[in-house]
C-alpha cells in the first residue's frame, strides 16, 4: 500500500518533476500536479482566514483524506460538503465522507505494436469514474469502499487492462492505534499496493483499470523506521458483467518490507516478495512460476541534486527451468535556480533477457505490476530486456504549470530475447532476430492544475524504431494524450 505518513520535503522535490510518483498524488497524477494543488489549496485557505485547520487537498488514496476538520466550524464551507462530513454520533472523528473521482483521455495511437498484424491507427476515449465511501469510528477504526467503472469508447483492440464495468475497486477495514511508542496499522480486504515509484509495484494508474489485491496489510511506524507484511492475491479483472471481479486464484504475491528515513541525505527502502503463478508462459519456459523478488531503493535530495535508484533480483523457477534476472532504475536531476526553475534530468534503466534459450534458465525479467507510463503514457515498450537512457528538461513557468521535454534511447539487453511492450506483450518476430537496438523515441507533455481538484494533461510520443523492428514488419508510431482530471 502506498505510503501513508508524510514523506520528507526532499523526497517530494525528487519525484515531483518526474511524474512518476505515486504516494499522495493530487487526482492519480503526479507529484508536481499534486504540489501545485496543494500550494493553491493552501493559498486560497491563508487568503480566506486564520482558522488553524485547513480543507484537505484530493488524494491518489481517498481513503487517506481526513475529512474531520469540517467539524471545526472556522473551515471555508463549500457546495456539497454535507456530504463531505456525515456526523456519525458525538464523536467529531466519527464521521461518513463521500468521493468520487472521473478521468477522462483521448487518445490517438497510430501504430499500437508498431502496426505489426493488427495493430493500425486508432483514436478512442477512455473514461475511469470512481465512487467512494470513508466511514471512521472514533480515531482507530475505518471502513472504506470504492468503486470503480472503466470503459473504452471507439477503440479497436480492448484489453483486460481497458475496460471493467462497474465493480468493486476497494473495501477493507483498517485498525490504527499507538503500540511501544510508535504507530501500528493493519488492513484487510481489497486495496491497492504502491511501493516507491511504482517501477515493479504499483496501482496501475496508467492504464484505464486500476490493479486492486485482496489481502492482509500490516506496518509498524517508530521514528525513522517503517516495517510492513502483506499477503495478498491480486484482483482478476473482468468484463462480462457487473461486479464479476474476483481473486485471482491462480497468482499470489506476499512479503516483507522495511523503509528507513534519513540515512546520510536520503532514504532507503527494500523488500522481498515471493510471486506465485500457476500456468505462465515465456518464450522458452511453460510452467508454474515461482519467483523471489530482492529489492532495495535508495532516494534523496542534496543542494539543487536529486536522485532516485532501485535494483531488483529475482530468482525461482518455471516449471523445471531457473530464473535469474534483474533490474536497475534511475533517475537523476540538477534544479537551476533560474526562471522557470529549469531541471536537467537523466534516466537510466535495465532489465534482463534470456540471452540463451534453451539452456535451462530463465532470465527474462518480470516486470510484475508496473504503472503501465514509467517511460511514457503510449506504452511502446515494457521494463523487459531493455536499455533506457532517457535525457529530459523541466520546466515550471507558473506554479500551476509544468512542462516535461524528454528523449528517449532503447536497446535490447540481449538478442537472445524479444523487443517487449506493456504487459510483457512479445513484439512479434523479434525474438533472436536483429540487433541490440530497439529506436528511440520524442515525448512532450504538459500538466496544468486548473483548480486544487481539477488537473489537465497533454502528451505527445513519436517513436522512431530501429532496423530489428523494421524488419519483423514494423513502424514509426506516433500517440497523443489529452487528459482531464477531476477529484471530489
Amino acid at each position: 500500500m502506498t505510503i501513508a505518513r508524510s514523506k520528507p520535503q526532499h523526497l517530494v522535490h525528487a519525484a515531483a518533476i518526474t511524474y512518476l510518483a505515486a504516494a499522495g498524488l493530487a487526482l492519480g497524477l503526479s507529484d508536481a500536479a499534486r504540489a501545485d494543488a496543494e500550494e493553491i489549496a493552501s493559498g486560497a485557505a491563508t487568503a480566506t482566514s486564520e482558522c488553524p485547520v485547513k480543507r484537505p487537498a484530493v488524494m491518489f488514496n481517498r481513503w487517506q483524506e481526513d475529512w474531520s476538520v469540517l467539524a471545526n466550524p472556522c473551515v471555508p464551507r463549500k457546495p456539497l460538503d454535507s456530504l463531505k462530513y456525515i456526523p456519525l454520533g458525538g464523536d467529531p472523528s466519527s464521521y461518513l465522507s463521500l468521493g468520487a473521482n472521473l478521468r477522462e483521455r483521448v487518445e490517438v495511437n497510430d501504430a499500437p505494436l508498431f502496426g505489426i498484424g493488427s495493430g493500425r491507427s486508432d483514436t478512442y476515449l477512455i473514461q475511469r469514474a470512481e465512487v467512494s465511501a470513508d466511514a471512521r469510528i472514533g480515531s482507530h477504526l475505518q471502513f472504506f469502499v470504492q468503486l470503480e467503472d472503466a470503459r473504452p469508447f471507439g477503440k479497436d483492440s480492448v484489453s483486460p487492462v481497458d475496460k471493467n464495468p462497474l465493480d468493486l475497486e476497494q473495501a477493507f477495514v483498517a485498525w490504527v492505534s499507538p503500540l511501544g511508542g510508535g504507530t501500528v496499522k493493519f488492513r484487510i480486504g481489497r486495496q491497492e499496493m504502491a511501493f516507491d515509484l511504482q517501477r515493479f509495484i504499483s496501482v496501475r494508474d496508467g492504464p484505464n483499470v486500476r490493479q486492486s489485491y485482496d489481502g492482509i496489510w500490516a506496518d509498524y511506524e517508530y521514528e525513522k523506521w517503517r516495517f510492513i507484511g502483506y499477503a495478498t492475491q491480486p484482483v482478476q479483472n473482468r468484463d462480462v458483467t457487473t461486479f464479476d471481479d474476483v481473486s485471482n486464484r491462480n497468482l499470489t504475491f506476499s512479503g516483507v518490507r522495511f523503509e528507513r528515513q534519513n540515512i546520510g541525505p536520503g532514504d532507503l527502502s527494500g523488500y522481498y516478495s515471493r510471486y506465485n503463478r500457476t500456468g505462465a508462459h515465456f518464450l522458452d519456459a511453460t510452467g508454474d512460476e515461482h519467483r523471489d523478488v530482492f529489492d532495495l531503493r535508495y532516494t534523496g535530495k542534496a543542494g539543487r541534486t536529486d536522485w532516485d535508484v532501485e535494483t531488483m533480483l529475482q530468482t525461482g523457477h518455471v516449471g523445471q527451468k531457473t530464473i535469474g534476472a534483474w533490474a536497475v532504475g534511475s533517475l537523476a536531476g540538477y534544479t537551476l535556480d533560474m526562471p522557470w526553475s529549469p531541471r536537467v534530468g537523466v534516466q537510466v534503466d535495465a532489465a534482463s533477457g534470456d540471452r540463451h534459450p534453451g539452456d535451462g534458465r530463465i532470465e527474462t525479467f518480470n516486470p510484475l505490476f508496473p504503472n503501465g507510463y514509467y517511460f511514457t503514457l503510449a506504452g511502446y515498450t515494457g521494463y523487459a530486456n531493455v536499455i533506457h537512457v532517457k535525457p529530459s528538461i523541466t520546466l515550471k513557468p507558473s506554479s500551476r504549470l509544468t512542462l516535461l521535454a524528454a528523449l528517449g534511447f532503447q536497446w535490447r539487453e540481449t538478442t537472445g530475447d524479444a523487443v517487449y511492450q506493456q504487459g510483457s506483450a512479445v513484439v512479434p518476430g523479434t525474438a533472436g532476430h536483429g540487433s541490440l537496438w530497439t529506436g528511440m523515441y520524442a515525448q512532450v507533455r504538459a500538466d496544468w492544475t486548473i483548480a486544487s481538484n481539477l488537473v489537465g494533461s497533454v502528451e505527445a510520443v513519436h517513436f522512431q524504431v530501429g532496423d530489428s523492428i523494421r524488419n519483423a514488419g514494423g513502424s514509426n508510431a506516433d500517440y497523443i494524450g489529452v487528459e482531464m482530471k477531476y477529484g471530489w
